[in-house]
């Protein structure tokens, strides 16, 4: 683990084994210093464990990146159930999980994330507190629930913001937009944008999903092989993550990629890669910020329907500041955003080591 490319100083990393249940997983902990570390579990089928290793540490990561610039007190975590082929995570596995989450004491607290639903985190939180995201409380005092419309809304706006900088548009009527993967919160994005008057194209591995987007919002498919390269004015991928690579970007046509998406890019590497291609990157833990904005609200408490909308309306104004440092500065957004999340986390740290002594 410790000579894995995308381990970075995390504080823990656990593995864990219910036999009863079936369950495996694994949850790491990248940070604390701003708070306890909040972060989805995922639920997937992996080609091998390090594969799965991979994933919780690239995500726990842009956790904490993603929590420190949305200005939330929470630190940075995520949690993977390792799901067998052909098989769904069942109740009983959901609620073991619950058993992993309060066995860590308060360090991690979990929500819902690909593969897994309100209804999961609610087995979830038979066996512990420490989890969010869970079916609304109808009152003025919790607006939580499934957190991708959080998430879809955030993600229109950070495109918003990314067509002004680099096509000099006020508005999306016209423009065009890829969206890759329409899973809940692809087709809540493919609403937005359709209702901005964006012209739509898509593609997702399942065929009903396309359907009712096509029908819904008259977008055009696509077969998923070639989603990313279409001659748009928008990329946004919304499905996993690490599709953006030397291959895959020197292939690309729009002039923006802007998604959903957890770790869009491969490596490092490929930001610089779009940046010298004249491509607009929307760091991904930033423009998608919306869902753990709702979440970390839930769990804080204040999450009423009207803060979760300012401070998911913050986002626009985030990228564009960037969007023009970058400018400015000739440095490529995902570096600018990387150095601002580490600059908040060594505070948070100081501060935290302050008040300990």
């Amino acid at each position: 683990m410790f000579e894995s490319e995308a381990f970075d100083a995390h504080e823990s990393v656990t593995f864990f084994n219910d036999a009863a249940s079936g369950l495996r997983a694994i949850v790491a902990i990248h940070s604390t210093a701003l708070g306890p570390a909040m972060g989805g579990c995922r639920a997937w089928t992996y080609a091998d464990s390090q594969a799965a290793l991979t994933d919780a540490l690239r995500l726990s990561r842009g956790m904490s990146f993603k929590n420190a610039i949305a200005g939330l007190p929470l630190g940075g975590g995520k949690a993977v159930i390792l799901r067998r082929p052909g098989e769904a995570v069942t109740d009983a596995q959901f609620e073991a999980f619950g058993d992993v989450v309060q066995r860590l004491g308060g360090r991690y607290v979990t929500a819902e994330d690909v593969g897994v639903s309100v209804a999961n985190m609610a087995s979830v939180a038979r066996r512990t507190s420490y989890v969010s995201g869970l079916p609304p409380i109808h009152d003025s005092r919790n607006a939580g629930g499934d957190p991708s419309p959080h998430t879809a809304r955030g993600t229109f706006l950070g495109i918003r913001a990314a067509v002004r900088a680099r096509l000099g548009r006020s508005g999306l009527a016209g423009v065009t937009v890829a969206v890759q993967g329409l899973g809940h919160v692809g087709r809540h994005l493919c609403e937005y944008l359709h209702r901005a008057g964006a012209e739509l194209v898509v593609a997702d591995l399942d065929p009903a999903s396309v359907e009712h987007v096509c029908a819904q919002w008259r977008a055009t498919a696509v077969h998923v092989d070639d989603i990313l390269f279409q001659n748009v004015d928008v990329v946004a991928p919304c499905a996993l993550g690490a599709v953006l690579d030397e291959a895959s970007i020197g292939r690309l046509e729009a002039n923006v990629v802007a998604g959903a998406a957890n770790n869009q890019l491969r490596s490092d590497a490929d930001g610089q890669r779009l940046f010298d291609a004249g491509v607009l990157y929307a760091p991904d833990y930033v423009i998608n910020a919306g869902g753990i904005i709702a979440c970390g609200l839930d769990y804080l408490g204040g999450n009423t329907a009207g803060a979760i909308a300012a401070r998911v309306a913050n986002i626009e104004t985030t990228l564009e500041h960037l969007f023009e440092t970058s400018r400015a500065t000739r440095r490529p957004p995902h570096v600018l955003a990387d150095a601002m999340a580490r600059e908040l986390l060594s505070a948070g740290g100081t501060e935290s080591a302050r008040r300990a002594a």
